[in-house]
Order: C-alpha cells, then sequence, then structure tokens
C-alpha cells in the first residue's frame, strides 16, 4: 500500500503542476458561483472532518512527540506534524478536483460513464459513512459529562444516528450549504477564541507557540511522502476525500484565475487550521485540562463539521444516481440515506471497512481517468481556453437552486 499511495501522490502533484502551467490565468466559474469568503467557508466545512476537531488532543499530539516509540517524527515538534498532515500541501489534491470538475469533465465526461459513476457514489458513500464513524469512535473523549471517556455507550450511537438524520435532511435543499458553512465556521472562530482566553495564553505564548509551525516549511519535502502508517493513514483518507470534495466545492467557484483558485486552496484553510493547531498545542504542552464547557463546546462543533460533510455528500451522490427528494419524497429520501450511512458508520467502526481501501480506488479512478483523455479526450482537453460557457458569473444563482 505504500508504494501506491506514494505513487498516487507524486501523480496527483504532477497534474496540480501541469493544470497550473497549463490554464495559469483561466478564469474558473463554477454552475452555481459563489462570492470568495462564502466558497471558502463551504470548501474548509465541507473538506474537512470532525478529526480536525478531535485528533489533535486526544490522539495526535502524545503520538507525535513519543519520538522514543516512533523515531520517524523526530526531525521537528508535534505542531509542526499536526500542521503538515491537515494544512496547505495536502490542499493541492483538492485543487486539483475541483479545477478538473469544474474546466476539464464538462469536455471529458469521465465521470458519466455508467461503470464510473457506480465507483464514483460507493466511494462517496463509503468516506461519508467512515467520517460518521469517527465521530462515534473519538466522541467519548470529549463527552466525558456522558460516560467514562473511552467506551462508545449507546447514547453514543443515538447521537451519531440523530446527526446522520439530520444531515440527510439538511442536504435536501442546497440554500442549507451557505447557512451551515458560513454558520460552522463563526463557531469554530468562536471556539478558538474561547479556548485561547480559557488557557490564558495571550498574544506572546501564542506567537511563540505558534512559532512551531515553521518546522513544518522547513521540511515541507518530508511530508510528500509517507512518514509512518499513521502518516500513509493519513494521506489514504485526503485521495478517498479528493474527488468527492473536487465534485461538489467546484460547483460554487467565483470567477479565481486558475493559479487563485489554487493559493486560496493553500493558504485561506490553512490559516485558521494554524491558530487552532497553535492553541490546542499550548493545551497540550501545559497538561490544560478542558472543562465540561469547553468540550461540550468542541463537541457541538464537531457535530456541526460533521452535518456539514453529510450534508454535502449525500447531496452529491444522490444527485449522481438521480435519487433526490423530489424524486423518493423527502421522508423516504431522509430515512433512507440515514438507515444506509449509519449502517456503514457502524461497519467502519468495527474495522470491516477500512479507508486505505476507498483511497486506493481513487487512486484507480485519477489513473483511469488519465488513461481515458489520453485515449479519447486529448484533443479535446488540450483546446481547452475557458470555463464552459454556460457557467456565469452569477453570485444570485444559488437563491434559485433546489
Amino acid at each position: 500500500m505504500t508504494m501506491l499511495i506514494s505513487a498516487g501522490i507524486l501523480l496527483a502533484f504532477a497534474l496540480v503542476l501541469f493544470c497550473l502551467i497549463k490554464w495559469w490565468n483561466l478564469e474558473v466559474i463554477g454552475v452555481t458561483p459563489v462570492h470568495l469568503f462564502t466558497f471558502i467557508a463551504i470548501l474548509f466545512t465541507s473538506g474537512l472532518d470532525v478529526g480536525l476537531v478531535m485528533f489533535p488532543l486526544a490522539w495526535d499530539f502524545p503520538l507525535y512527540a513519543d519520538t522514543a516509540t516512533e523515531p520517524a517524527y523526530g526531525f521537528t515538534n508535534p505542531l509542526a506534524l499536526e500542521f503538515g498532515f491537515w494544512g496547505f500541501l495536502i490542499w493541492g489534491f483538492y485543487f486539483l478536483t475541483t479545477f478538473y470538475f469544474c474546466v476539464i469533465e464538462p469536455k471529458v465526461k469521465f465521470f458519466e460513464i455508467p461503470v464510473v459513476k457506480w465507483i464514483n457514489n460507493i466511494v462517496i458513500i463509503g468516506t461519508c459513512a467512515f467520517t460518521g464513524a469517527l465521530f462515534l469512535i473519538y466522541l467519548p473523549y470529549y463527552a466525558t459529562f456522558m460516560g467514562d471517556g473511552e467506551t462508545v455507550i449507546p447514547a453514543f450511537y443515538v447521537i451519531t444516528f440523530l446527526v446522520i438524520l439530520f444531515a440527510a435532511f439538511s442536504s435536501t435543499d442546497i440554500k442549507y450549504v451557505r447557512i451551515l458553512s458560513v454558520g460552522s465556521t463563526a463557531l469554530f472562530g468562536a471556539l478558538i477564541l474561547g479556548m485561547w482566553a480559557y488557557s490564558g495564553m495571550g498574544l506572546g505564548a501564542f506567537a511563540e507557540t505558534a512559532s512551531n509551525i515553521g518546522g513544518y516549511f522547513a521540511n515541507i519535502h518530508k511530508f510528500i511522502l509517507p512518514l509512518t502508517d499513521y502518516h500513509e493513514f493519513y494521506l489514504f483518507w485526503w485521495f478517498a476525500w479528493s474527488i468527492m470534495i473536487g465534485q461538489f466545492t467546484s460547483r460554487f467557484v467565483g470567477g479565481l484565475k486558475t493559479w487563485q483558485v489554487l493559493a486560496a486552496l493553500l493558504i485561506f484553510p490553512s490559516i485558521p487550521l494554524g491558530v487552532w493547531f497553535s492553541v490546542l498545542y499550548y493545551y497540550h504542552l501545559n497538561g490544560i485540562a478542558t472543562t465540561t464547557f469547553i468540550n461540550v463546546s468542541m463537541v457541538v462543533v464537531g457535530i456541526i463539521f460533521v452535518i456539514n460533510s453529510f450534508d454535502s455528500l449525500i447531496r452529491l451522490y444522490t444527485d449522481n444516481l438521480n435519487l433526490s427528494s423530489k424524486r423518493l419524497g423527502k421522508p423516504v429520501y431522509v430515512l433512507g440515506n440515514a438507515v444506509v450511512l449509519f449502517g456503514l458508520t457502524l461497519a467502519f467502526q468495527s474495522q470491516w471497512l477500512q479507508i486505505q481501501w476507498i483511497g486506493g480506488v481513487v487512486i484507480g479512478l485519477y489513473v483511469a481517468c488519465i488513461v481515458y483523455i489520453a485515449m479519447f479526450k486529448r484533443s479535446e482537453v488540450m483546446a481547452i481556453t475557458a470555463s464552459p460557457e454556460e457557467n456565469t458569473l452569477d453570485f444570485d444563482r444559488i437563491e434559485s437552486v433546489h
């Protein structure tokens, strides 16, 4: 699997460079363009999930600090490692797929080939359920006011099912995307400010802690290929997300040039990530215990992130399979999606399914798409000079789409 993920990463970054050089100044317009802030909010909250909230304190920082057990992490500090696993360069995957589905796929229509469509939707559904499984597995670490901090109790299954049910309902109308994305971004910002204030770190200690992120940029080349099995897991996870996030977010690009899309994806999400991880790292370094209020706040933000992820992915695969709420009826649509995804969530929780398998399938789709273009659509792709003609820079269009 290490050779597979390494080859996939190198291929993806080579394609990023090709798109950037070939279409540097092309204006990228989605089918329902939105303003930049809304686009970044949609990307950030759809492209990340509950792991962002729940992994660092519960698992990642202690793991990265234990260099005696895992010497591969010894070249830099835990904050730089956490940032490297979540931020900056890795968002190039999302640039590649966002650009592809906005500009190239309308000419190629690779993902409209029946077998490809089915594989793609299986990937989307599976990854969606994996998000639910992460939420369920890590919920005990933060919801200590409901359990012993380790065991998944029946109440957590109920909460997870209700979260999926709510996301299925919100996916019935695209107008909820903007509300959820902007709202959850604001809540995430409030959580960061609250935890910063409670820690008493002040601006000076924050700046000193955040400076550790420099260890990532000084060693950025080391984050391209897998450092450890855990890093490999992360990279497969990013691959699993990449195609479907590109399909979803490509709808909302609002007239940015190709290079601006890349810059926006690398820089804007990395800023709140860096701030968030810096605050959490201060808690880790100083052994600051989180209060019940903080734990509840983190669970709430985690729930909103899960709803965002499920909302976008449910809408994506139901659109692809023509299983809309209008066709099925809202009750059948909502309950059917919730039951299926909850069942798959339990499969991931039990390790019956693994995200590495899905990431491997996505790498296969990358390769198959390139081969298909080279064999049948090379001239059409090389002749592209603009976004599809039907995509106009109408920021009010999202208001009329349901």
